[in-house]
């Protein structure tokens, strides 16, 4: 025992030996003593000045934001009639016992003023028998349907409550940024007063329906349509609208009608009970054509103009075909949708200062607005034109549009030049009418207009 202490004390003792040969003789020292007499060197790793509060998002304050705009967010029930049957036969040959079974759809709305009117999107409420929409405090109302616009997706509903509501106000989407913090609000999955949060990703992104949206990534799901994007001071910036998802579920984009737009169809409908939609009178080059591409015009910050259409104000203000335009009153036109953004704030009549580039010079053009007298309708692409005094005279209606155009498909039919008056015996008042209607028909069912031609006789057709 005491043979194994001594080689214990031996193997300590050199251990320490061999431990400070090691230190004093090859070990290099990392560090140098400064005394009062000594200045020592001072190295600046950045020369970027540092927040005392951390960085980004840490100095952002989300909470009031939140606050004010869940108590304005509202979750809108769409109850639709479906039919039921009883047994697999009453589905082949009908039965009296078959019944009818409520389907009930929902969304999101926002509360835009302290009597009940409520915004929110069109796809929510379309083809609904009952309305009803719940607050946040979980009281449920009746709403009523003021009117909707299916091109921008935007509706107006009514409740009528006890006492003031709480409501947001409408802030200038024109002035949102690339980059600047939104939160989103709304009623995912039936999860009501749910906040997330993102940046503005894009602006005047197109979807293919010739609109402007604004791009974030706050999380969207089904449920949130209609629901608020605010920004940080809870200004009401958008009415969120759509993802883009193979799944239907939010995969890291989401899109809102600008709160610009909403607020003019808003006051459209309040005001005139129908959308007053001013243009300019101008057909632009798809970008992502062979022609524009060959052209070169797809490289254009702008919008080349490639024709000019007749009794505009384009044609009255002297747009040429060729031009390029750079700038719409302060708003500064790189593209498309950048330009049928703003423009879908305006109305028949108002004036835009339009900047042109011609021959390489630049100079600003003002153009009066005017209501469009032509379009091409959905699906069966037939051109149409609002009657004029003389249409109305000579064909001896008030009511429908004339066909001025027809695609090769129903050329056979002899429809250009007579009046339409009705879809699936819906009436027709005018060019919007017509694109409402013939929006919703299948591409796959029956569809049936009714015309007039010029000698009073009146045809009806069914398209198979």
């Amino acid at each position: 025992m005491k043979k194994i202490g001594n080689l214990l004390l031996v193997s300590i003792f050199a251990g320490a030996i061999t431990l400070g040969a090691y230190k004093f003789f090859f070990e290099n020292s990392k560090y140098a003593i400064i005394d009062s007499q000594n200045n020592g060197t001072v190295f600046n790793t950045s020369t970027t000045p540092t927040s005392a509060k951390g960085s980004g998002i840490n100095e952002i304050d989300f909470t009031t934001a939140a606050e004010n705009t869940v108590n304005a967010v509202v979750h809108v029930k769409n109850v639709t009639k479906g039919r039921s049957t009883s047994s697999p036969w009453d589905f082949f040959y009908g039965s009296g016992e078959s019944r009818q079974r409520a389907q009930v759809g929902s969304g999101s709305g926002v509360i835009i003023s302290s009597d009940g009117y409520i915004v929110t999107n069109n796809h929510v409420v379309t083809k609904a028998d009952k309305l009803q929409v719940t607050l946040n405090n979980n009281k449920t109302y009746d709403a009523e349907l003021v009117g909707a616009d299916p091109n921008t997706d935007i509706a107006l509903l009514k409740i009528e409550t006890e006492g003031k509501l709480p409501y947001l106000a409408f802030g200038d989407s024109d002035n949102t940024k690339i980059g600047e913090w939104v939160l989103a609000v709304g009623n995912p999955f039936n999860l009501t007063s749910t906040v997330t949060a993102g940046i503005v990703s894009a602006k005047a992104r197109d979807l293919g329906r010739n609109q402007s949206f604004i791009q974030t990534d706050a999380a969207v799901n089904p449920g949130n349509s209609g629901g608020a994007l605010v920004n940080t001071n809870g200004d009401l910036v958008g009415i969120n609208t759509a993802i883009s998802s193979q799944t239907g579920s939010y995969v890291g984009y989401s899109f809102a009608v600008p709160s610009n737009i909403a607020r003019k169809i808003v006051e459209d409908i309040m005001e005139y009970g129908s959308i007053q939609k001013g243009i300019l009178g101008i057909n632009a080059v798809n970008v992502n054509t062979p022609y524009a591409v060959e052209k070169g015009l797809n490289e254009i910050q702008g919008v080349y103009v490639s024709g000019v259409e007749e009794g505009s104000g384009a044609e009255d203000a002297e747009l040429q075909e060729g031009d390029i335009i750079k700038m719409v009153d302060e708003i500064k036109v790189k593209k498309f949708p950048d330009l049928t953004g703003y423009l879908s704030t305006k109305r028949p009549n108002d004036t835009v200062d339009v900047t042109i580039e011609r021959d390489g010079e630049q100079f600003v053009v003002p153009v009066t607005l005017k209501e469009r007298q032509t379009l091409v309708v959905p699906v069966m692409g037939l051109e149409v034109r609002n009657l004029s005094k003389e249409d109305k005279k000579k064909f001896d209606t008030k009511k429908g549009v004339k066909i001025v155009g027809v695609p090769e498909t129903y050329r056979g039919y002899g429809l250009e030049g007579k009046v339409l008056l009705s879809v699936d015996d819906e009436e027709i008042e005018n060019i919007q009418d017509a694109k409402n209607l013939f929006g919703q028909i299948s591409r796959y069912g029956k569809t049936s207009i009714t015309m007039i031609d010029k000698n009073g006789e009146r045809e009806r057709l069914i398209f198979q």
